[in-house]
């Protein structure tokens, strides 16, 4: 989905899930700091009702995280768009286009949703067959050519894609897997949730094209551990 594309009439939604909500929420993500209006736009244009359980369509536009079921959530409004931003913000300051984007950890699909409006190609693998298979279907409604996905252990990433220009976690382990790391660009940038469930951090990792990697604190998050092996 372009910047220029929006959802068929069928996702649009009413009442608690039409465009008035999600006008509310992207007031609310801007209050929140969130500062590049691409990432607005892309936030008040996608129909988040359309990832989660139709029970929850009256929260789809609260600036929460939502269980989608298998013990997952499908991330908080506020950090799908500072995560975003934060590996744009990479690419602006390079005076580049964000290229090839590689997920760990589709879920919903919705994070990968959002970054496919704003790069050029999104790789997105997901350990939990039934969240893929469901994650798929809603790629196919949406209509998006430039999402390929894969089921597999998220902790080895998509080797025989890499090197990829940047790298987004959704979900948090104590470090960031070395077979992960290997599988980005010199001069990519990495976001990425890290620490216990108790105290976690997001961070932003950036290349300098030389093998070192700049490592910057962007706040405290909370996501669900990142579990290695399929399931």
């Amino acid at each position: 989905m372009s910047m220029h594309q929006l959802p068929p009439a069928a996702l649009k939604g009413e009442g608690m899930t039409s465009q008035r909500a999600r006008d509310r929420l992207a007031a609310q993500l801007r209050e929140s700091g969130i500062r590049d209006p691409r990432v607005i736009d892309v936030i008040r244009n996608v129909p988040r009702h359309h990832f989660i359980d139709q029970a929850l369509h009256s929260r789809a536009y609260e600036n929460t995280a939502l269980p989608i079921g298998h013990g997952q959530t499908i991330s908080q409004p506020w950090v799908v768009a500072r995560m975003t931003e934060a590996l744009l913000e990479h690419f602006d300051a390079r005076k580049e286009k964000p290229g090839r984007v590689l997920e760990i950890g589709t879920g919903s699909g919705y994070q990968a949703v959002v970054l496919a409006a704003l790069v050029e190609q999104v790789y997105t693998v997901e350990r939990i067959e039934e969240l893929l298979r469901q994650a798929r279907r809603r790629f196919r409604q949406l209509g998006l050519a430039n999402i390929r996905s894969r089921y597999d252990d998220g902790k080895l990433g998509w080797a025989d894609e890499a090197p990829f220009d940047a790298i987004i976690l959704t979900a948090a382990g104590d470090t960031i897997p070395s077979r992960i790391l290997e599988q980005l660009s010199p001069t990519g940038v990495l976001v990425a949730p890290v620490g216990s469930p108790s105290s976690q951090v997001l961070i932003r990792l950036r290349g300098d094209g030389q093998g070192d990697f700049a490592q910057e604190e962007l706040g405290a998050v909370s996501f669900v551990p990142l579990l290695g092996g399929i399931g």
